[in-house]
Parts: C-alpha cells; structure tokens; sequence
C-alpha cells in the first residue's frame, strides 16, 4: 500500500517540530554531535518530503548529501562518486530496497548502510543485516535516531581506519623518523613541506632512492586536512601496465582474464585522501594520459567500464630520475611533468648533511635496541666518524639496514668501529698483519672483533687465551 500525502505532511512536520524541540535549551538551535568528519552520504527514498528532511538534517551537521528517489538512480550515483555512507528506503515504489544493498556494496565494499523503513519487522532487520546492512531504523525516526545512527558509523570507520594503520605499520616495522636537521638544505626541504601539506597541490617529491621519500610523504599526508582519509602507496615498478591500470582505477568483473570480481582500485579507495605514486618516471607511457586526466579533472574509468567516476584524492609523486631528461627523450609526457610539478621538494642525499648522520644512527640504534631487547649507550666516537666520513650511496635505508645488522650483532653495550661492516670503515682503521703499525694497535683491533662477535666476556676471553680479569683491564684501556 502506498503513502499516502496526508501521512508523509503529517511525518514531515513531526520531524521539523521533533529538531526543533531538540535544538532548543542550552544547546541551541543546531543539532549537535561529536561527529567531526564530513561523510559522502547517498540518501535513496521514494517520499520526496523525507529525502528534503534527511538531506536538511544531514547537511546541517556538515556532510555532503545526494538524494534520489529509485533504483536505477541510486546506482547510477554510486557509479559516478565514492560514498561512506546510505541512507536507503526498503520501499522503493515496485523495486524491493533490500535488493539494491548487495547491488550498492558491489561497487563501493566499504559502504555502511542504513536501512530506514515504516514495515519494520525483525524479520526485514535480519534480512537486511544478512545482505550487507550496517545498521536499521523505523519510520516514524528522529533526529536523535539519525544522530545515533551517524555516530555508530563514524566510531565504526574510525575503527576501521585505526586498524588498517595499525597493521600497514605492523607490516612496515620501520622505525619512526622524525626531520630534525642541522642541514639547511633539508630544513628547507622540511619546511616547504609543511607550507605545501594544507593545501591540495600536487607535490613532486625528488631525490636518490632510500633518501626518505615515501616517508616524508606519509608526513605531507599526516600534516595535512586529510590526515583522518587513508593514504595509498604504489610503486609504479611494481607493476606491470596493465596490472598497474587495474591496480590504480580499478577494474569490473570479466574485464579481463582472471578477474573473478569487481576491485574499485586505490584511487577509490583512498577517497579523501592520498595518493602516493612512488617512482613516476616509470609509469608506462600508455597510462600516463589516464594520470593526466585525472589529475586535471579527478576523472577516471574503471578497466572495462565505461562511466565515469569521480574522486576527491590529493596525488603526490616522488621520482629518483631526472624527469626533465625523461621528457626530453619521450620517455615522459611533458603536460603530465608539469602538472605533477606544482610544488617540488628536493631531498639531499645523506653524504651531503653528515651530522644527519649521527643523529638518525643514534635514533635507529635506540629503536633497533629496544626490538632486539637490547640497551646501547651509544657510538664510540670512531664510530661515528667512520659513519659521518662513509658516503652512504643507499642513503637512509642504507644507515637503517646498518644499524640494525649492529644492533643484533653487536655485544657491548657501546658500538664500536669494530662492530661497523668493513665496508663502511677507513682503510687507515684496519690494520693488516705486516702493516707499518704497533703489535699494541693490531692487538687493539683483534680484541675488539671478538669481543663484537662473541655473546660473552667469558666466551672472548677463552677464544684469546687470556682471563676475564686481563679482559676487563684491556676494555678498560681501549674504551670498549
């Protein structure tokens, strides 16, 4: 049976009559809640007056809000933008709603629905949680009802999101690197950083590999508005071309071999967030104008789609070739450079800002130190000019992968330049038999090595042939 006009007036009344009672009092006229984030929120009910009111309702507290009255429209709308949350009507004139849940979450798995209804039964409230349904609400409903509803879904995504940061850091195990610099160049570099997160500007981050790019990527994102949206990271290598389209738009059922189901891709994905395309001097030629596009237009398609789909997602881009070369030898689209190109930030490789050197040694140490439950006092201070004189060609991941190769190595609680691979050290530092050198320093070096490869004291004195106590009184002469 239809509704008839004298009941969806009668409805629409109650709920203006309903806000305003709620709004009155010491909390003024505006519904409040602790919702802080502004959601995409779809809203699918035949009744004209109840879509104006939710819309109202929804818009008030800050979110974004389109409203349609039927099937076919609700579908064409999730096919065109990325929504969090709908709102859905299980009558949708001679359509059943309960069949368009399944149809919503195929193309966008994330969605949380509400499904609102004047035929509330337990037996539709179970059907529509059994398809997809996140949460269920009776008409007649108040704004207390859709507050309610709202901040369940908020405090779950919240969840969610702290989950999938939780185990994207577990996956990393990297330790937590903060951009305190005596460099100017990287201060700089740091500071530009910051300037340019607020804004949605396209940023080309530039330096050698391992110089922190990916991180102070993470940074940009984390300092700007968007911090609370997620953050994707592509490695455009990878990738091969056609993977890497699917993986960056997405790609419906059958597009090609082996997609057995629809994937939104991770521009969807990270709706209101970031998007950081690492290494983009090698993004293949054939997808660099669907990037373009998107850039300029936020525009795209799906694999074996033709709609066409909008997203609200920030690109930053990092490159550790010279791009200019690239373009000039047709490897890259010189209207993408540009328009990649808006905001760029050099990252000076680490030979170039030695007392970086030691304080990120030092940092790495601690947090080294304390995965392997182990307690360092530090670096002796032949160490750390061996560390400040090498000149690091894989830059901070190379000091990172140092470090922790000593942190688990190492037996002393100070690390020596015994403990440092010999790569790292001077040559003068490591005396050879027959080198014009004192049996006193060659000794020196062969104690150290041992006491650097051995678990105990008891254990390097026995390899030396001497006793704890001869042991104890050498590492008190030589500082180890």
């Amino acid at each position: 049976m239809r509704k008839s006009h004298g009941s969806r007036l009668i409805f629409y009344c109650l709920f203006c009559i309903l806000s305003l009672y709620e709004g009155l009092g010491k909390r003024g006229l505006r519904i409040e809640t602790t919702i802080s984030q502004s959601l995409n929120i779809l809203v699918v009910d035949d009744d004209v007056n109840i879509r104006k009111t939710l819309v109202v309702c929804l818009e008030t507290e800050g979110h974004k809000v389109i409203a349609v009255s039927n099937f076919q429209d609700a579908l064409a709308e999730a096919s065109r933008r990325s929504f969090e949350l709908a709102f859905v009507d299980l009558r949708l004139g001679t359509d059943d709603g309960l069949d368009l849940i399944p149809a919503l979450l195929a193309a966008t798995p994330w969605l949380k629905i509400i499904v609102i209804t004047a035929y509330a039964s337990i037996d539709t409230a179970v059907e529509a949680m059994r398809r997809g349904a996140t949460d269920y609400i009776p008409k007649p409903f108040t704004p207390a009802q859709v507050k309610l509803a709202l901040q369940k879904v908020f405090e779950m995504r919240t969840l969610e999101q702290r989950v999938a940061a939780l185990q994207e850091d577990l996956r990393r195990s990297h330790p937590e690197i903060d951009f305190s610099s005596t460099s100017p160049v990287m201060q700089r570099a740091v500071n530009l950083a910051r300037q340019a997160a607020p804004s949605d500007a396209t940023i080309l981050l530039r330096g050698e590999s391992g110089t922190g790019k990916t991180v102070l990527a993470r940074a940009i994102h984390s300092w700007s508005n968007r911090a609370t949206k997620p953050i994707s990271i592509v490695s455009c290598p990878s990738f091969s071309s056609e993977l890497l389209e699917s993986e960056l738009f997405g790609h419906i059922k059958g597009a090609f071999t082996g997609a057995v189901r629809d994937n939104p891709g991770r521009i969807a994905a990270c709706e209101g967030g970031t998007l950081f395309l690492d290494e983009i001097g090698d993004l293949p030629l054939s997808l660099q104008p669907k990037l373009l596009r998107f850039v300029q237009d936020k525009e795209y398609e799906r694999v074996g789609d033709c709609t066409t789909r909008k997203a609200n997602v920030r690109i930053i881009t990092a490159a550790n070739v010279n791009l200019e070369r690239a373009v000039k030898a047709g490897l890259f689209r010189e209207d993408l450079f540009y328009r990649l190109n808006v905001i760029q930030i050099e990252i000076p490789p680490l030979r170039e800002r030695p007392d970086d050197v030691v304080l990120l040694a030092e940092k790495l140490l601690a947090f080294y130190g304390r995965n392997n439950h182990r307690s360092f006092i530090g670096f002796t201070k032949e160490a750390l000019q061996a560390l400040r004189q090498y000149h690091w060609p894989g830059n901070v991941r190379e000091l990172s992968n140092v470090v922790e190769r000593v942190a688990i190595l190492c037996q002393t609680d100070r690390v020596g330049i015994e403990s440092l691979p010999t790569n790292l050290l001077p040559s003068d530092s490591i005396p050879n038999i027959g080198d014009p050198v004192t049996i006193e320093k060659i000794g020196e070096q062969h104690v150290r090595r041992i006491l650097a490869t051995t678990k105990s004291l008891q254990e390097a004195a026995d390899i030396l042939g001497i006793d704890q106590a001869t042991l104890w009184r050498r590492r008190k002469k030589y500082g180890i």
